[in-house]
């Protein structure tokens, strides 16, 4: 359940910023996201940019409060699967494993979730910011990871760097749907407004500078390559790229509320029984902008 009481605004000066351990992500303490001005924000957006992932501890957030900091951040995401849509706010987009009666079904709410991947990678106009707030978890599994793919980048050599440089993947929502739940959740309609649309493997982050990479499971081939050449290439990256790069798990709280850059992070969410235990946790995704990649020599200048 959400923590309750009253919300008791802290003063900027009450907020602090502590550096998680292993190096990626910052917890935020001593304050509300529901009590957020522009100063407040000011200062988090900094960090947003600093660390890549801030986690937040017993927030009270209401669906419109959590759609409100949001928008401080930029447009918020409308997802094309409606059928996640709940809390009377189009832009939450609610990841439940609750039946009718309010108990778990053993139905997986969303199984794409489960693999590395980043959120709306399948637009032409990609998504900047996530936000999770967790209403109710299960005792043990359902946490989410969060891989950096600024030290993926780093651990690259430069001669796969140069190869990489010049590759563009297909990322396509419909691809990895079908694919991690064994069904067509998408409708036609639903396909229709989401077709594939191509990105440079490689991208900068358009307000650190900062080279990445920028794949995961929505990524289904490569511009002018085959089909199974593409895929094995694609496979084996995301592979490598987690496996080189700084991870963070993040183990829920109820009331726990988390934000992070989709431009230099890969995320999953981890297993629990679904027949036995609840996990309710409300999303949202700030739209940012088209991935692009410019050469070290050109950042420089």
């Amino acid at each position: 359940m959400e923590p309750t009481g009253p919300s008791t605004a802290a003063p900027l000066a009450d907020l602090r910023i502590a550096p998680l351990p292993g190096g990626l992500g910052a917890e935020v303490q001593g304050f509300q996201i529901a009590d957020t001005d522009d100063a407040a924000f000011a200062t988090l957006y900094a960090a947003f940019l600093e660390h890549q992932l801030l986690l937040f501890r017993a927030q009270r957030l209401p669906p419109a409060a959590q759609v409100a900091f949001a928008r401080r951040f930029g447009e918020v995401q409308v997802h094309v699967m409606d059928q996640y849509h709940a809390s009377g706010h189009p832009e939450l987009y609610t990841l439940s494993n609750l039946g009718p009666d309010g108990k778990p079904s053993g139905k997986h709410p969303d199984r794409g979730t489960l693999e590395w991947h980043t959120d709306g990678s399948w637009r032409r106009v990609t998504g900047q910011a996530t936000m999770l707030y967790a209403e109710q978890i299960p005792t043990t599994g359902g946490e989410t990871s969060f891989a950096d793919m600024y030290s993926a980048y780093d651990a690259l050599d430069p001669a796969e760097r140069a190869r990489l440089a010049g590759l563009r993947a297909i990322h396509n929502l419909d691809f990895s749907r079908d694919r991690r739940h064994g069904e067509e959740p998408l409708s036609e309609a639903q396909r229709q407004a989401v077709p594939p649309v191509d990105h440079p493997i490689l991208r900068t982050h358009p307000e650190t500078g900062r080279p990445c990479v920028f794949l995961g499971d929505h990524a289904e081939s490569i511009a002018g390559m085959a089909y199974a050449a593409g895929r094995a290439l694609i496979d084996d990256l995301n592979e490598r790229l987690v496996a080189s790069a700084r991870i963070y798990t993040h183990h829920w709280r109820p009331g726990d509320f988390i934000v992070w850059d989709n431009r230099c992070l890969l995320h999953r969410a981890g297993r629990y029984d679904t027949a036995r235990e609840p996990r309710v946790i409300r999303r949202c995704t700030v739209i940012g902008d088209a991935p692009y990649w410019a050469e070290p020599a050109q950042r420089a200048g």
